[in-house]
């Protein structure tokens, strides 16, 4: 389901892995985002999307409320990535190990 800066003509429900959302940037370019990560805070009881777009080589995160709303706040935004990506190292690793055969 492809969504627009997260507006839909159509009510959905929030946003899921591997779903695609389409961002336009201040240029006016559409980049088509996958959600490749859903992370919750227990504290404050929200929920948010970690969404990923690789364009020539180059990585490029972006984090939502899981209706597709850019966070307003750019320090949080930050830390729900950092976790993301540092669980994301973590379960790497741990896949390394397990499939070590010596």
């Amino acid at each position: 389901m492809a969504n627009s800066n997260g507006e839909s003509d159509k009510p959905r429900g929030p946003l899921e892995l591997s779903e695609t959302l389409t961002i336009e940037t201040n240029e006016g370019t559409m980049l088509a985002f996958e959600v490749v990560g859903i992370l919750q805070d227990a504290e404050e009881g929200a929920s948010y999307a970690v969404l990923h777009h690789e364009d020539e080589g180059e990585d490029e995160f972006i984090v939502t409320d899981l209706d597709g709303n850019m966070l307003e706040d750019d320090g949080l935004a930050q830390q729900i990535l950092d976790d993301f990506l540092a669980f994301a190292d973590d379960d790497e690793g741990r896949v390394a190990r397990n499939g070590e055969t010596s």
